[in-house]
């Protein structure tokens, strides 16, 4: 293989790797905020930081893909670190009290951050279980078909671990402070919508896919090494 294949190999793998952190912290920062999205024939209530958050499960399909499971689950680990470095300056910043000239006062920094550490706690805990049922799942999909039906793991792999995700952050957000019955139905909520996403992105996974291992020249179940 030519140099200049295995530069746009690892310079793809470090693209990909940069927007799912990207899109992992982003969901993080916005999840405390919940809003209605009317879609006609249903409206949604789920948490802002559901809206980045199918691009994670694109990216590590992608990556499963085209780099492998092992390759995809440090990925899914580098996530998690820099998530945790992400809350340690969020609880490092509202530690010196802000001046009386600054734009953002304590009482704003703490009504914006102060549910952060237990948004994030919840989810790295979703998050770690749901992307490495996913990688797990897309793989036991992919060597079930023998390579064949790219629609079948993406979506099979999908379905199970966002219904894990869901549940594991709605849970320990919400149990002892929202009703039964309001926790069942964000859960509801959040799983269609996340399935929804799901259905919406399987062409630009096939596209992808098909258009990468094209470009790097690989055969059926063949995986690039880095």
């Amino acid at each position: 293989m030519s140099q200049k294949n295995k530069n746009s190999e690892l310079g793809l793998f470090i693209i990909l790797t940069s927007l799912f952190i990207a899109a992992l912290i982003t969901c993080n920062l916005i999840a405390n905020k919940f809003v209605t999205i009317d879609l006609g024939f249903k409206t949604f209530i789920v948490s802002a930081g559901i809206l980045p958050y199918p691009i994670t499960f694109l990216i590590t399909d992608i990556l499963s893909e085209i780099y492998g499971r092992k390759i995809t689950n440090r990925v899914v680990i580098s996530g998690f670190f820099a998530s945790m470095m992400v809350l340690f300056f969020l609880w490092l910043g509202s530690q010196p009290n802000a001046l009386a000239s600054s734009p953002v006062s304590n009482e704003t920094y703490d009504t914006v951050f102060r549910n952060a550490w237990r948004v994030m706690a919840a989810s790295m805990i979703a998050y770690l279980s749901a992307q490495f049922l996913d990688v797990k799942l897309f793989h036991f999909w992919k060597n079930l078909t023998k390579g064949k039906h790219l629609w079948l793991r993406n979506n099979a792999s999908t379905v199970g671990s966002q219904l894990v995700d869901t549940t594991l952050v709605i849970c320990v957000l919400f149990v002892g402070e929202w009703s039964t019955a309001a926790i069942v139905q964000a859960i509801i909520d959040g799983w269609t919508f996340k399935m929804l996403c799901a259905f919406i992105d399987t062409p630009i996974f096939y596209l992808s896919s098909s258009y990468l291992k094209q470009k790097f020249n690989l055969k059926l179940n063949e995986e690039v090494v880095l």
